[in-house]
């Protein structure tokens, strides 16, 4: 066994212990075991602060930190009535109501600014859209569950948005800090409020309950203790309710990730809709470097097909990017040269300009990352 998974174990092990004991009301032992998880998870991060899981472990000390103050603090008493701990002046006091974290206005996106992903956008309609507008003409159900997945910065978010806006649906955004509360036994009771709170909205018009980075809450992972399965079996409940197909409810859960490759599969199969958004391609690129360019003054000598193809493998965020970048370029020589008087103007960006910013970029996205979207795109792809 390696010692990443030594600490790792340990770090289970204690965790699970502090539980056990903070249920039992036996506090100073409770905040001796969640001293040592914590202990045990900084030490992963110290040795090991590029691995895959180490926000995680961040997250998880920082929530046994937060309970051992409670408990420090505070004191508690058990429920008779319920397993899960009530505190005598925390709920009241410092946390916030569960529907105050979540934003119910879209941002303001229409398909006309998204640039490309026809796929995508087709395969949304028909699962969405369509359904929304003449539910009578799908009497086996539609698709409730979404997931969009792809590399970051390829327009997963502006897709969820402008659908929202599409059918002026009641958009609940949430992550997954607002779902896992800080005090033990809130987070399986926070889904079932999302839940509920959505059911309630689609009652007068549609509601999309939107999860961003899915793979923080739905992910595998070693650490993982009764608090967080009960919250992960609780939103496995819920969204076998919304995807019943006897259900007309209209109720959609649109989930994105980075990181496909790391959901579980039973959270895999509530999501009947896979959607693979993917980088530009040349088409989409020149389309991006007219809509971004157009505010901008350019030479006649900048060749906007040349740079759509010096940009392959770059995504839609890069190449806003690279245009933002030639337009600060123009800008700093209009400062440094002491012009900046608020009449002179810069020069025009020129097409060596933008190849000098080339030149000193390269994509965000690797070859080695795209390869491992493509081969899970085809292990599950469902469009």
């Amino acid at each position: 066994m390696s010692a990443l998974e030594e600490l790792e174990q340990a770090a289970v092990k204690h965790a699970q212990e502090a539980v056990a004991l903070d249920k039992q009301g036996k506090k100073d032992l409770a905040i001796a075991s969640y001293q040592k998880a914590i202990d045990c998870l900084l030490k992963l991060v110290n040795i090991y602060p590029n691995h895959n899981l180490s926000r995680i472990y961040i997250q998880r000390a920082e929530v046994y930190k937060t309970r051992v103050r409670v408990l420090q603090e505070y004191g508690f008493t058990k429920s008779n009535e319920e397993e899960t701990i009530t505190y005598k002046s925390v709920e009241t006091s410092q946390t916030s109501p569960f529907d105050e974290l979540v934003v119910r206005e879209p941002p303001k996106v229409t398909w006309e600014d998204i640039v490309g992903l026809e796929d995508a956008k087709k395969a949304i309609r028909e699962a969405v859209i369509y359904p929304s507008l003449r539910p009578d003409l799908f009497p086996l159900g539609w698709p409730k569950g979404i997931l969009l997945f792809g590399p970051p910065g390829c327009g997963k978010t502006l897709l969820v948005a402008a659908v929202a806006n599409e059918i002026e649906a009641t958009f609940i955004s949430v992550d997954a800090a607002s779902i896992m509360s800080k005090w033990l036994g809130e987070a399986e009771r926070n889904v079932a409020r999302l839940f509920n709170m959505a059911r309630k909205a689609a009652k007068d018009s549609p509601s999309i309950i939107f999860i961003d980075e899915a793979d923080s809450l739905m992910g595998t992972r070693m650490l993982e203790v009764g608090g967080e399965t009960r919250m992960r079996n609780q939103f496995l409940k819920e969204m076998d309710g919304i995807i019943d197909k006897k259900n007309p409810i209209r109720v959609y859960v649109i989930s994105s990730t980075n990181k496909p490759w790391t959901l579980d599969v039973p959270f895999i199969r509530r999501f009947q809709k896979r959607i693979y958004v993917p980088p530009p391609d040349l088409a989409g690129r020149l389309q991006m470097l007219k809509l971004y360019t157009s505010c901008l003054k350019i030479s006649s000598d900048v060749n906007l097909n040349e740079l759509a193809r010096l940009t392959e493998g770059f995504s839609g965020s890069d190449i806003m990017d690279i245009c933002q970048s030639a337009q600060l370029k123009v800008n700093s020589e209009l400062f440094e040269a002491g012009r900046a008087d608020g009449k002179s103007q810069p020069r025009e960006i020129t097409m060596a300009d933008f190849l000098e910013i080339l030149g000193n970029r390269k994509p965000s996205i690797s070859k080695d990352s795209l390869s491992q979207y493509e081969k899970w795109y085809n292990n599950f792809k469902a469009l």
